[in-house]
């Protein structure tokens, strides 16, 4: 079965949507689930906090857990909340843990003020270097989103641009392989063919490098987005001879 291991529910900060909505989406589209709620330590926006209470989120949904579904967690990754991280974690049992850069300099890189007085180059190396930091040293399964910058960065051409930035991105690819992680192909720009394109060159590199396993996730925070081109991420990582992969118990398991 496939999974989309990539769903925020109610327990995310941003999102409303209720597990049974996801399940019922996902038995018609015949896919499993996993839940990867948000804990961005120390993130605050519009006096929403990125967190929430595993015990909580475990109690709810453990009779939901199955072959079918799995609960995970999205955290986010910087310096400051290190930390913190490690600590939630191991408060519970998940199947499944995404790191992921939401924050820069913490600075959100959803929003205008990560950018002001910076140009692309600039923007988008700190971006990756500090991606290349946290995931040497952090605790996770797959690194979430690698082209996340490119959802709100006010440039002209606000896609990855493999050779510009290919020493960066070389070394967050070498980290992931070397540590036995592996890369999420979020589906989330799937509907932008020049996004699509730009990412071919970054996992072509990976598969280079050694990397053989993805993780899809469409990042769904509406149930309308559940299962989003997955037919097209399955052709793009049967293209470049990838295998896609879940979690479950912390431990991969191929579809």
């Amino acid at each position: 079965m496939i999974f989309d291991s990539h769903i925020h529910t109610k327990f995310s900060a941003d999102s409303k949507m209720l597990a049974a909505e996801v399940l019922d989406k996902a038995q018609s589209l015949n896919l499993g689930v996993v839940f990867t709620e948000h804990f961005d330590y120390g993130l605050e926006l519009d006096g929403r906090k990125f967190e929430f209470n595993s015990a909580d989120y475990m109690n709810e949904y453990k009779n939901l857990r199955g072959e079918k579904v799995r609960l995970g967690v999205e955290v986010g990754l910087r310096k400051f909340a290190r930390a913190a991280n490690s600590d939630f974690i191991g408060q519970a049992d998940f199947d499944f843990v995404i790191g992921s850069i939401h924050l820069v300099d913490d600075l959100d890189i959803y929003y205008p003020e990560f950018y002001a007085d910076k140009d692309k180059a600039t923007a988008y190396r700190k971006y990756f270097e500090q991606m290349a930091q946290e995931i040497a040293i952090a605790d996770f399964d797959a690194l979430g989103h690698i082209d996340y910058i490119c959802r709100a960065a006010p440039y002209d051409n606000p896609e990855i641009d493999y050779p510009a930035f290919k020493a960066q991105i070389d070394e967050v690819l070498k980290i992931v392989v070397e540590r036995g992680k592996v890369l999420e192909l979020n589906t989330r720009r799937f509907d932008k063919s020049r996004a699509v394109e730009e990412l071919i060159l970054v996992y072509k590199k990976y598969r280079e490098l050694g990397g053989r396993f993805v993780t899809i996730g469409s990042d769904a925070h509406r149930v309308e987005a559940v299962g989003n081109y997955f037919e097209r991420a399955l052709d793009f990582v049967r293209e470049l001879n990838l295998t896609p992969v879940t979690f479950h118990e912390r431990k991969l398991e191929k579809f």
